[in-house]
């Protein structure tokens, strides 16, 4: 998702006065390349995540062919699936049901650049969301540092992310290694939790953590919305064609984790290029919030193994003729049956 954003670049570099566009150049090369062979290390055998509970807790949003999201659904509508077999619904929680958001914000050099353009649009995100919600606030570098406990104060929030300090050096970005320990604040926390991941995306953990955290994540309970920050910064030329073109291999590594650590969680990622396209995500994120179903099953064994995870949805026809498109059900792909 290489994409050009001619103009923009030129806003954000004025807006970072005292920094020369050839050491905007190098921050964000040095944080890439220095990634470029670590990070597609293929899942190690029988690294998963032991779930040790007695049902199976399933978040659903719901958006017809148009992306409208789709309110007032009964039970009896859902169907859920493990390893193909239909199971029982044995809770079922409707939209209204307040959530957890915890917010996840790189703080790095390249989201020095953007904050005036993306993190302070959060408020967008903020306001979209129900007055029960509650939401976190924390940053990361080489590791997460919490900023704001779980509260319905949506001020508080703001106040948060407004008290982020950005480095300017080369700090590392170890997305991974930071998110698997965020899923571990999150792990006793019940109800509906979704982190938005607010990122460029790169990622100097080690490729172990990297191979851990997607394991976990094919089992996990969380769903993770992915806000990519790098959208602007893809209009530099500095250097040969050769040095140009492995920057936008990079890029487009970075947006390609960021998709796969929503995919894996039933999220969404999304690539946002200017100040306007960061408000009308962050208002989307809300409403994916604000619009999960929450269900749950009971095992249907403990035989210790990985079960994958399938939710359908009945859209019946008004007319009798011919049925409207399918809906769109985002959802969890599985989790790890505990072992007797």
């Amino acid at each position: 998702m290489c994409i050009s954003t001619n103009g923009w670049i030129e806003i954000l570099m004025a807006s970072a006065r005292q920094i020369s566009s050839v050491l905007f150049s190098a921050i964000i090369w040095m944080q890439i390349g220095a990634v470029a062979n670590a990070q597609e290390a293929p899942i190690a055998a029988g690294q998963t995540i032991r779930v040790n509970v007695a049902r199976v807790n399933v978040g659903v949003v719901v958006t017809d062919d148009k992306g409208k999201f789709i309110e007032g659904l009964r039970r009896d509508a859902f169907h859920v699936f493990d390893n193909g077999g239909e199971q029982p619904i044995t809770e079922f929680a409707p939209i209204e049901e307040p959530g957890q958001v915890l917010l996840l914000v790189e703080a790095g050099p390249a989201a020095y650049f953007l904050q005036d353009a993306n993190l302070f649009a959060a408020d967008a995100m903020l306001k979209g969301l129900s007055a029960g919600d509650r939401v976190a606030v924390a940053r990361y570098t080489d590791a997460p540092l919490a900023l704001l406990d779980f509260t319905t104060d949506k001020d508080s929030a703001q106040a948060a992310l407004a008290s982020i300090r950005f480095n300017l050096g080369f700090a590392d970005l170890n997305l991974s290694s930071s998110l698997s320990t965020v899923l571990d604040w999150l792990e006793r926390i019940p109800g509906k939790k979704t982190i938005v991941l607010i990122s460029t995306g790169v990622d100097t953990s080690p490729p172990s953590a990297t191979a851990a955290l997607l394991a976990r994540l094919r089992v996990g309970d969380v769903r993770i919305l992915c806000v990519s920050t790098s959208g602007p910064l893809r209009n530099g030329k500095q250097g040969g064609k050769t040095k140009i073109q492995q920057t936008q291999d990079e890029f487009a590594a970075a947006d390609r984790r960021l998709q796969v650590i929503a995919e894996l969680t039933g999220g969404r990622s999304y690539f946002p290029l200017n100040g306007k396209a960061f408000q009308e995500t962050y208002k989307e994120v809300a409403e994916i919030v604000r619009h999960e179903y929450s269900l749950a099953f009971s095992l249907p064994a403990t035989d210790g193994a990985v079960h994958s995870i399938d939710v359908k949805v009945e859209r019946s026809s008004a007319t009798g003729k011919s049925g409207p498109p399918p809906y769109r059900v985002d959802h969890r792909k599985g989790y790890q049956a505990p072992k007797e």
